[in-house]
């Protein structure tokens, strides 16, 4: 790959997993830094870019189309929807911190727009949760690979 293509690849790994595939996006940042593809730094922010500009797809989703939740294509059942809600209620804002989250994490960011938060804030408090689990990621990775 090409040194552009690299964090392109990572954006866009980041995106789909915080919209339809979940999880794979650290499994490629993994895979990049071991195989030592670009600098860890920017790895990190081109995955956390692209996942929370996933996220903000769940934003708009949950803000503006949150009628469709029982279509097949909507990328949040009405069980995970009811289990973030709860979360929701019970922490407030704050749970957007834990976006990054399995299961849970996706729904939260819909919760986030269906509840009306602002989208500043959601953007904020998105970014330094997904940020922080990345570069968790790398560092661990860094100690293990060496």
């Amino acid at each position: 790959m090409t040194f552009m293509a690299d964090y392109i690849t990572l954006f866009l790994s980041g995106f789909l997993s915080a919209t339809l595939l979940p999880g794979t996006s650290e499994i490629v940042l993994i895979a990049m830094l071991s195989q030592g593809v670009g600098e860890s730094l920017f790895l990190v922010i081109a995955a956390t870019i692209g996942n929370v500009m996933g996220s903000l797809v769940n934003w708009l989703l949950g803000k503006y189309l949150i009628r469709f939740m029982d279509s097949r294509w909507f990328p949040v059942s009405r069980k995970q929807y009811e289990r973030a809600k709860l979360w929701f209620e019970h922490y407030g804002i704050w749970s957007l911190l834990l976006a990054w989250l399995p299961i849970v994490g996706d729904p939260l960011t819909l919760i986030a727009g269906t509840l009306g938060v602002r989208l500043k804030v959601f953007l904020i408090l998105v970014t330094i949760g997904k940020f922080a689990r990345y570069a968790f990621i790398a560092w661990v990775s860094g100690i293990i690979v060496g």
